[in-house]
């Protein structure tokens, strides 16, 4: 990896050693070059038994304070972190939505008490959540959602429809936003609720119908909930406190890889580059200038990520001057563009499908990347999100008039 211009503490080159060390002593040879699949896989277990070792070393969790269980890593750290997990070419585990989106809303808004009994079993793996936030009528505009929450006793019982759960296969809890006064202001009378897919070991009333993607793949699904029960203990926030929670949620989403994405990119462009070697195009100018491109860009990200990481050595947050939506634009677009070069070199052979719709790599590769530039907030949103909040510039004219 090329040496970078960051001017790192001496605090900060010990982390970097501690981490280049244990990973040398105790990353498995059959972990390494393994990349995290989407979805189901024959290689859960490895992955499951290298999440146990990260655990049990405190490599999880790692931004949380330290009385919870983390290791209340900087930015700069975690980004120190992600560098030699990329260097020693093994899989840098986390535990997903729990760990990234669950458990800083919890830390910041939860009870002593929910804070001992929720961060724990994140950390361990014994709770694994997908997100129930979007619904069909609400997923941009996710305060005019419209699923409920009814109070019973101790419990709060839930009823309505959520769309584009993710990772739905493989958890057991969903955290989710609910009315739970519907006389309330739009932004107000939502919880946030933790709602555990089995209670007393039989369904608590979540059913999930896999939605399939263009690649063949269900990682999607509806939701359907028909008196899901939660207890009221497991209401984050408080009730009717949910909007100020969902922001702490919804603020983590787009933090963490823009310091290190390059390494998984330059990566893919050097897979390219074999392809075309094998085919024995490497001396055509087209393609060349192709895959001059495609560097360039690898390099701009790693460039970008590099002022983010002097941002947050310099005391910054890593959010100023529209970062987040610069970054979105930046990768999620080469990404599309990469796949299509790719699919143009593979010729006819990128028509050609497997038994069963087996997709080879770059062929999922360009069915992926289609959404990438509108998921997370669209390409077209972030422009005017740079437009206007960063360069300060007028907005659109509205159709038919000025506004």
């Amino acid at each position: 990896m090329t040496p970078s211009p960051i001017e790192y503490t001496a605090a900060q080159r010990e982390f970097r050693a501690e981490v280049r060390d244990w990973l040398a002593a105790n990353a498995p040879a059959e972990v390494r070059g393994l990349r995290v699949p989407r979805g189901p896989s024959d290689l859960d277990e490895r992955l499951a038994a290298w999440a146990a070792t990260l655990a049990e070393a405190g490599y999880l969790c790692v931004a949380w304070p330290t009385e919870y269980g983390g290791r209340g890593l900087t930015g700069v750290e975690v980004s120190i972190m992600n560098e030699e997990f990329g260097r020693a070419d093994v899989p840098r585990l986390t535990r997903g939505m729990g760990e990234s989106l669950v458990g800083p809303a919890i830390i910041a808004h939860g009870t002593d008490e929910q804070k001992r009994r929720f961060l724990p079993p994140i950390i361990s793996g014994e709770h694994d959540y997908c997100q129930g936030f979007s619904e069909p009528d609400a997923g941009s505009d996710l305060a005019s959602l419209r699923t409920t929450g009814v109070v019973d006793g101790d419990d709060l019982v839930l009823t309505g429809q959520k769309v584009w759960t993710s990772g739905f296969w493989k958890a057991n809890m969903i955290f989710v936003l609910c009315r739970t006064n519907p006389d309330a202001p739009k932004h107000h009378g939502i919880s946030y609720v933790l709602l555990p897919l089995e209670r007393d070991g039989r369904p608590n009333g979540v059913e999930f119908r896999p939605i399939t993607r263009i690649t063949g793949k269900a990682l999607f699904a509806e939701t359907f909930l028909t008196g899901a029960r939660a207890p009221l203990d497991n209401v984050i926030g408080g009730l009717d406190n949910g909007w100020r929670v969902a922001m702490t949620t919804l603020g983590s989403e787009r933090g963490g890889s823009a310091t290190t994405q390059h390494v998984a990119f330059l990566r893919q462009f050097w897979q390219l580059v074999d392809e075309v070697r094998a085919r024995g195009l490497i001396g055509d100018v087209r393609v060349r200038e192709q895959l001059a491109w495609a560097y360039t860009q690898v390099e701009t990200i790693r460039m970008a990520g590099l002022a983010l990481v002097a941002d947050l050595a310099g005391g910054g947050t890593g959010r100023g001057l529209g970062n987040g939506s610069t970054s979105k634009i930046r990768w999620s677009e080469y990404q599309r563009r990469l796949t299509e070069i790719a699919m143009d070199l593979l010729g006819p052979d990128a028509l050609v499908v497997g038994d069963g719709y087996d997709l080879d790599h770059w062929q999922e590769e360009f069915l992926v990347t289609r959404s990438h530039t509108i998921w997370g907030g669209t390409a077209e949103v972030q422009r005017n999100i740079v437009a206007e909040r960063v360069l300060g510039l007028p907005k659109d004219p509205a159709p038919g008039g000025t506004r």
